[in-house]
Parts: C-alpha cells; structure tokens; sequence
C-alpha cells in the first residue's frame, strides 16, 4: 500500500532551521509530483511548496526565499529545509504525492513543527 512518512518536525528558536523528510512507498516516486502542505490551529490547510516530477519548484510567497524543496529519486524521499523561521511557521507539515494524469493524490500523516522562544 502506498505510504508517505514525514519526520523532522520539532521545537525550534524563531530564526532557526529545520529538515523535513518525507519518505514515500508503494508509489513510483519519480513520476509523482511531490508537495508540502501546513495547517496551524484553527486555519485551514495551506500549500507550501511543489516539485514537480521533474525537479522544477515552486513555493508559496509566504516561504519564499527562506524554504527549499528537493528530491532524491533514488531514496523516494523529498525534502524541505526551512530556515529563518518565524512563529507564523508552527503548524502541522504534510506531504503529499500526486499524479495528476490519473487524478491520484496521497497525504502523510503530518509532522509538528513550532516555532517558539
């Protein structure tokens, strides 16, 4: 079965950085485009960053600049180094696979991320 892992998340100073990982299983992972998404309590869900199947990014203009998505293909695993942090930055981080051709889209089960002194 299809299985998307985060982990990374922790508690971190404003200003820091952080690593999420996001391991996939079950899915060939090149062919998917690969997301970040974020939800903070009582907001709704909000996207963060893509990479396509190709390798190109594209990011939110609220983490632009400061975050970077990437991929490994050979370890099924896409990534987003966050820095610069901010306490607007707490919130859930899930990954999410897609393959838009046939309309087949996958979620993890989230990692926390807060941002606090």
């Amino acid at each position: 079965q299809v299985q998307l892992v985060e982990s990374g998340g922790d508690l971190v100073q404003p200003g820091g950085s952080l690593r999420l990982s996001c391991a996939a299983s079950g899915i060939i992972f090149r062919a998917y485009s690969m997301g970040w998404y974020r939800q903070a309590p009582g907001k709704q869900r909000e996207w963060v960053a893509t990479v396509s199947h190709g390798g190109s990014p594209t990011y939110a203009d609220s983490v632009k600049g400061r975050f970077t998505i990437s991929r490994d293909n050979d370890k099924n695993t896409v990534y987003l180094q966050m820095n610069s942090l901010k306490p607007e930055d707490t919130a859930v981080y899930y990954c999410k696979a897609t393959l838009n051709v046939a309309s087949k889209e996958y979620w993890g089960q989230g990692t926390q991320v807060t941002v606090s002194s």
